[in-house]
Order: structure tokens, then sequence, then C-alpha cells
């Protein structure tokens, strides 16, 4: 007997398990076939689709309904379904139901209730957390909208902190994103469309903009970019970036993320386009420009005068990243008749005793910053900045007393690093840390010569790009039409085009400032 069962259970164990292109051909087959007017021919479609009973969050109910005179069967997944709302608004309405001649639509108490044909197109809505209703004699489904996914509550800005203006920052439910949105523009003409850009995920992305102001064009082509997508899965905004971008080597960011609505808003009011997904706690702005990055949403709450020096700040501390370990080390190395004798001297001696030349104490010194950066970020938060305290000042004096870095080392870079902050943008600022070691390279090589070439070279760079068709330093090269909010900006009632190289239905801007 026990020898039987072994054969048995070998037998079993041998034979092959289906593949997974015959099961998704399977699946394929099965979703592009019609509902039939046999409630069980029905149910077991949707059971081969979903595993039932092996898949335990979705639920099959089968009840008889005496109004309708039917049998009929429920669907909906129970994890992203609002349960509390299918037991009352569509359960009870159904059961209790005695009329005959009420459709279903009337009986329910769902706001949204729409007829299906298709297995395709009911397993698409169910998987979007609504439930399907089926009914025994009738060749179509009914999906009821009850969708409830888990998500935050909607909590203050992370990486865009503003002291003055609002604390509202998008989360993961794009539902609530939208909403934020449009509690800020009260206009009918703000479109909300949808594309489908993955394959076996179905991941939408909502496309917003304000028909009549947006430029058509850009909008089509972007709804053409996202359209032609052959993609499996797409999660969120950050991995779609790099498959509707133009340049995907390019160190400068061509699309603007923002986790502030009312900076989505303002852009969108400006006649720029926005992408919102599910699972991405922020909005992709296209097109964008290099001062859109450089900007800050807090730069248009302060007074012009505040809102301008912080901008001057901002500017003199790109620079300062960019070219103060350079040019230490072009000076140092190449041009040490430009340094006063007094000051040449006490760089001499305090370099004296380090064995390394200028360029290799930088690297090392800049290395190690950026590792203390990132180990700052990577730990637990309330441990984070006594890491990059703690570190900084231990592995600096340490260096210095062993005679491996010079003091004046340790404050070029650090002056450095500290302004690097000051570029508020994530994209933009990796961008200025990059480029802050080639400016290094240039200098340790040429000199100033070298850091004047590159520098050049890259001004010729930032002029050959584009976003999305619109020049990357527009509206100042080349020049349009606009209010020229570039390095400073204008009082907001005196700001009265929108930018022109969006090619907008409306330049002008209302007298209230809109």
């Amino acid at each position: 007997m026990l020898k039987e069962m072994l054969r048995l259970l070998n037998k079993q164990q041998k034979q092959p398990a289906p593949s997974a292109e015959k099961l998704t051909g399977e699946q394929d087959d099965l979703k592009d076939r019609k509902f039939s007017r046999n409630l069980e021919d029905n149910l077991s479609v949707i059971k081969k689709l979903y595993s039932i009973p092996d898949n335990k969050d979705v639920k099959l109910r089968e009840l008889h309904l005496e109004g309708f005179g039917k049998n009929a069967a429920l669907i909906f997944i129970s994890t992203i379904s609002d349960v509390k709302s299918i037991e009352e608004n569509i359960l009870k309405p159904l059961t209790e139901n005695t009329s005959a001649n009420k459709k279903v639509k009337d009986v329910v108490s769902i706001q949204m209730v729409h007829e299906i044909e298709i297995f395709k197109d009911a397993v698409k809505d169910v998987n979007k957390g609504n439930a399907l209703l089926i009914l025994d004699g009738e060749a179509k489904g009914y999906i009821l909208d009850c969708p409830d996914f888990q998500s935050r509550a909607i909590e203050k800005p992370e990486s865009e902190i503003l002291i003055k203006g609002p604390k509202e920052a998008f989360n993961e439910k794009v539902v609530a994103n939208i909403s934020l949105l449009r509690k800020k523009i009260k206009n009918e003409n703000l479109i909300v469309e949808v594309i489908e850009v993955s394959q076996r995920s179905h991941n939408d992305v909502y496309i917003l903009y304000i028909r009549g102001l947006a430029n058509e064009k850009l909008v089509d082509n972007i709804k053409e970019r996202l359209g032609s997508l052959e993609v499996n899965a797409l999660q969120n905004l950050s991995l779609l970036e790099e498959y509707i971008e133009e340049r995907n080597y390019s160190l400068f960011p061509s699309v603007l993320t923002t986790e502030r609505p009312d900076r989505a808003a303002s852009f969108l009011e400006d006649g720029y386009i926005a992408l919102l997904m599910d699972n991405s706690p922020d909005s992709m702005v296209l097109p964008a420009t290099f001062w859109s990055f450089f900007h800050s949403p807090e730069d248009h709450y302060l007074r012009i005068h505040y809102g301008n020096f912080t901008r001057a700040l901002r500017m003199v501390a790109l620079f300062i990243t960019l070219f103060t370990s350079a040019i230490y080390i072009a000076i140092t190395t190449f041009h040490a008749e430009m340094i006063p004798p007094d000051l040449l001297l006490a760089i001499a001696s305090s370099r004296e005793k380090v064995p390394f030349p200028a360029v290799i104490e930088i690297l090392i010194m800049e290395a190690a910053f950026e590792l203390i950066r990132e180990a700052g970020l990577r730990v637990p938060s309330p441990i984070g900045p006594t890491i990059g305290i703690v570190g900084a000042l231990i592995l600096g004096q340490a260096a210095v007393e062993a005679n491996i870095i010079s003091p004046i080392v340790i404050i070029v870079v650090a002056l450095g690093g500290l302004s690097s902050f000051a570029v508020a943008d994530l994209s933009l600022n990796f961008a200025v840390r990059l480029i802050r070691f080639a400016f290094i390279m240039s200098a340790a090589l040429f000199g100033i010569y070298g850091m004047t070439a590159f520098f050049a070279a890259g001004i010729f760079y930032l002029v050959s790009l584009k976003s999305f068709g619109v020049p990357y330093l527009a509206p100042l090269s080349p020049s349009y039409k606009s209010s020229k909010d570039t390095i400073f900006r204008r009082l907001v009632k005196n700001e009265k085009l929108r930018p022109g190289f969006l090619k907008t239905s409306d330049l002008q801007k209302k007298s209230d400032g809109a």
C-alpha cells in the first residue's frame, strides 16, 4: 500500500507544470471572450482567470436576487476594494429589492455603474478595485465603482521644504493628488486624460493640462510618446522618466518632478503639462528648462527683495560648488603668481608636510564628503545627522593631524560641499556634484585654461539641449516673449506674460496675476 502511494506521488511530481507562456496564452484567450448568458460559464472563466479558490483575497459571492428573479454573482478583490461599501451599497440593496422593473444602476447606491461585454474589460476594472456583478441570462457584466487602495495621509513635503507657503504634499494615491490640484485650479478646462503604459501590470499615466491654454501639439507629442511605450511594467514616474526624455545619458535633467501641488498647479496655469501615476508621491512637469530647476516655490511667496536675495545666494552657491575646488587646484599647481605673497606662504607652510599633490588632496576629501553625505541619508533619521557631523569632524581633524590633508583643503571642500545644498532640486544637485569632479580634473590637467575651455563647452552643450522641443536655457537663450523669470523675478502683478517658448494659446496673463 505504501509503495503504491509513493509511486502515485512520484508520477504526479514528474508531470510537467504548465509553462508561463502557455498559461499567459490561455489567459489571453479567456480575456478576449465575451460574456455568455449562462452564469456558470461566466463564473468558470472568472475562476480560471483569478485562480479561485487558490487566490485568497479574490472574493466570489453567489446570491439569488428576488427582484430580478435571477441568480447572480459578485466578484471583487477584498484587499483593494471598499468591503463596507460593497456590503451596504451593493449587496444589501440588491438582496432587499423586490421590484422587477428596476435596473441594476437604479438599485445599487454606487455613483458609477457601467456595463461591459468582454472579460478583458472586467479583469481590468476588478484589478483597479471595482466590483463585477454578473446576472444569469444576461450576456454582459456590471462594473460597480468601489476602490479602496491603502495610502499615506496628505503630509508635509520632505524634499521641497518651505518656511512660507502651503504645507501639503502629494502622496502615492493618484486620486488624492488630482483632488489637490483641482482644489487649486477650479477650472472646467482642467483636463485629466489616462493612458495605459504597461502591458502586464496595466499601469496608468494621468495627463493633466488646461484645454485652451496648453499647446495642443505638445500635448499630442506627449500622448504619442506614452502610447508608443512597449514595456511590461512601469510602477512610478521615476521609471517613466527614462522612457520619455530625449537624452537618457545627459547629466542635466530634462523633466521636472515636484512633490508640491501648489508648484504643479502654477506650472499648469502657465501652460505646462503635468503627469501623475499611482505609487508616485510627486508629479512630473513637461517641458522643463534650466530655470525650472534653479527656482524654488518659495521665491514667489516671499517679498520680491527677499526672494531675489535668496536667488542670488543660490546662484553664488552654484558657482562656489562648481569652481572652488577646481580654482584651488589650478592656482596652487599652475598659477601661483595669482596668489598674494602672504597667502601663498600660508598655503605653502600648511602643505609642507603633505605628501600628495593638491589634486589628490581635493579628490580624497571630496570623496570622503560624498561618502559622509550618502551615509547620513541611508541610516535611520535620528542617527543620520550625528554621523554627518561627528564623521566630518573626526575625519577632518584626523586627516590634518596625520599630515595627509592640509587645513586649507578642508575649508575649500567644506565650502563647496555646503554650497551644494543650496541647489534644492535633487536631479540638478546630482548634476552639479558630478560636474564639479570634471572641473577638478580639467583644472589639474590644464589649470585655468582647462576650466575655461570646459565651461565654454558646457555652455554650448546646454544651449543644444531641448526638452520636448523647448530650448533648455529659454527664455534667456534663445530669447522669447515672457515675464523674464530667470535669475531674478519681477513683481507678481508685473508678470503679465506666460512663457513664450511653450507657444500657449493665450500668452497674456490676466490683470489679476492669475
